[in-house]
């Protein structure tokens, strides 16, 4: 970790947390590189995770916990891009941790990464805040897939959580999603076209599949969805399809 730290020109230190797991802090980053702060309570499984990050070029780990608390502290000293953490941490939980990490206001996307494929987990923590939610048996190609991705603003959700994650919103909500569409300032805002396509990303959509039904380019679409997420003050596509659910512009289909 020395090594690779100063090659790219910073330092690193070593301690133990306050709770017995240990932080590396690497306080000098390339702009190029995804830093991220795993969060795990397994050392084993924090060690794999420091093994593949640390063999990709364009990710770095600046440290690793293990438990909550511990990565709501390391967020706001290290700012990563990333956060890994597991839903199933000592103390203050995954989910916790999310939500008062987003409601610091910082610039870090949080990856939640589990072993338990379980709609209600996955329910929570994309209503606190998460960018992502994939299980430990995802390919490391396709975890390094989602990294780069809620790094770069994008959304994530592993493929068989998907259309059960919008059935299981929509069960929650149960006969609220009846009755008309809920009057918002932020729909105010929208275009016509940016809330046909707020209600298709509410409908789990890509953007080609968006730029077929409408018969647009997907650089078109892609230019759309940033500024409909802008606009509704949605951090990423998750926020904007729980935020179509709950203005009931999207329904089960």
């Amino acid at each position: 970790m020395a090594e690779r730290a100063a090659l790219y020109g910073g330092t690193v230190s070593v301690g133990p947390a306050s709770d017995g797991g240990w932080t590396v802090y690497a306080p000098e980053r390339q702009p190029f590189m995804i830093s991220v702060l795993v969060v795990d309570a397994q050392p084993l499984q924090r060690l794999g995770f420091r093994m593949l990050l640390e063999n990709t070029p364009d990710t770095e780990i600046v440290g690793e916990v293990e438990n909550g608390a511990e990565a709501v502290r390391w967020t706001t000293e290290l700012h990563p891009d990333v956060v890994l953490i597991d839903i199933r941490t000592p103390g203050v939980d995954g989910i916790e941790a999310t939500r008062r990490i987003v409601a610091a206001g910082g610039r870090s996307r949080i990856l939640v990464l589990t072993t338990f494929d379980v709609d209600r987990y996955a329910f929570a923590v994309l209503r606190a805040g998460a960018s992502g939610f994939l299980l430990k048996d995802t390919r490391p190609e396709e975890l390094l897939a989602g990294i780069r991705a809620v790094a770069a603003g994008d959304a994530v959700i592993a493929p068989a959580l998907t259309r059960r994650l919008l059935d299981a919103f929509a069960d929650r909500l149960g006969d609220d999603l009846c009755g008309p569409v809920r009057e918002d300032p932020r729909l105010d805002s929208l275009t016509g076209r940016e809330r046909e396509i707020l209600v298709a990303i509410g409908h789990g959509l890509t953007n080609g599949e968006i730029a077929q039904r409408f018969t647009l380019s997907e650089s078109t679409v892609k230019t759309h969805v940033g500024r409909v997420l802008a606009k509704v003050g949605a951090r990423d596509r998750i926020q904007a399809v729980i935020l179509a659910y709950d203005l009931r512009l999207t329904r089960p289909i």
